[in-house]
């Protein structure tokens, strides 16, 4: 019931508050790090799972970059995975836990490692 209310208050102070663009549909973890900086750049799609401590970034202050971040529909985010800023990962996607994404991810695709390698999914 706790963490119920916990992301129901977070997910109001991000879409309300922030203008953070994120689907209702989207399960994200109380944990994860959605940018705070430009959070009008991040854009979660419907049916997204976003695990534990999770990092989506937007911006870039060494470079001065805001940039939109996109995850496509149903797409997962394994724990500790690291989205960078301005990256878009496409639908039905899975990002391993601890990956970090520095490249765009297209619809159906796998990436795992640091930075992440994207071979397409089997099945």
């Amino acid at each position: 019931m706790f963490d119920f209310l916990t992301r129901r208050i977070q997910r109001v102070i991000q879409v309300r508050f922030w203008g953070t663009d994120i689907h209702p549909s989207a399960r994200i973890a109380t944990t994860a790090l959605i940018d705070r900086t430009w959070p009008k750049g991040v854009h979660i799609e419907a049916g997204c799972v976003i695990d534990e401590e999770v990092v989506v970034l937007a911006h870039d202050m060494t470079r001065g970059l805001y940039l939109d971040t996109r995850i496509g529909a149903r797409t997962m985010l394994g724990a500790r995975s690291i989205v960078m800023p301005g990256i878009t990962i496409g639908a039905d996607c899975v990002v391993a836990p601890g990956a970090v994404v520095t490249r765009d991810v297209p619809d159906g695709s796998y990436a795992v490692g640091n930075p992440a390698s994207v071979e397409p999914r089997n099945g």
